[in-house]
């Protein structure tokens, strides 16, 4: 599964990357090792007196190491999992979010019996029992892109469904120059969006911003 879902994304770009799955049922030092991941790497004094120890095979080991540490990371989570709050990923670790679908709860009794208590006091049921929590998913798997005043990145928004009026005026006020785009165009405007910044990262055409870009699907 996870080589099929390396293959379909390697489809659409020509940069090479990391590739990281959110598994099921994760314990806490797999949770601290898949986040770990997110860590932009710098050399401090300790890393080079202890590169000077090392052997020639140890230091080629760990050059490899370093090179594929620089390839770009897209990592695949669940909405509204364990990696969709109380997480901060500064900066250059995560500068993008790709959100699919509008994070509506399954249909089941519960939901539905909430649905029905809305309905019958003129409330808008489907709303508050599907649309707002789906809503709710979504807004925090964005949060995770900016948590300072420093962090850029762009949210895209993958199910034409965000075009909609209803889903439109919950998004926040810092939302209010999202834009739609397509296959064609998407390229284009993310490129646009970095297009004068001088992160490291500013060069990828795939990367995605306190400056952030939504942008929607249809």
């Amino acid at each position: 599964m996870e080589q099929e879902t390396k293959e379909c994304l390697e489809s659409g770009t020509q940069e090479p990357f990391r590739l990281l799955i959110q598994e099921s049922r994760m314990d806490e030092a797999a949770r601290e090792a898949f986040l770990a991941e997110f860590e932009v790497k710098g050399q401090t004094e300790e890393t080079q007196a202890a590169e000077m120890q090392m052997t020639e095979m140890q230091t080629g080991e760990m050059q490899t190491a370093e090179k594929a540490a620089e390839k770009s990371l897209v990592a695949l989570c669940v909405m509204g999992g364990i990696f969709s709050e109380g997480i901060d990923l500064k900066e250059e670790s995560l500068i993008g979010a790709i959100i699919i679908g509008t994070g509506l709860p399954m249909v089941c009794p519960e939901q539905d019996i909430l649905k029905d208590y809305f309905d019958r006091h003129q409330k808008p049921g489907f709303a508050y029992a599907y649309q707002y929590p789906g809503m709710n998913k979504v807004m925090q798997s964005a949060g995770r892109v900016i948590r300072t005043v420093k962090d850029e990145g762009v949210i895209a928004l993958l199910d034409d469904r965000f075009l909609k009026p209803d889903y439109q005026a919950l998004f926040p006020r810092e939302w209010n120059d999202c834009r739609p785009v397509t296959l064609q165009t998407v390229g284009r405007e993310v490129e646009a969006f970095w297009k004068g910044r001088t992160p490291s990262f500013a060069s990828s055409s795939c990367q995605a911003a306190s400056q952030g870009q939504i942008i929607t699907y249809p």
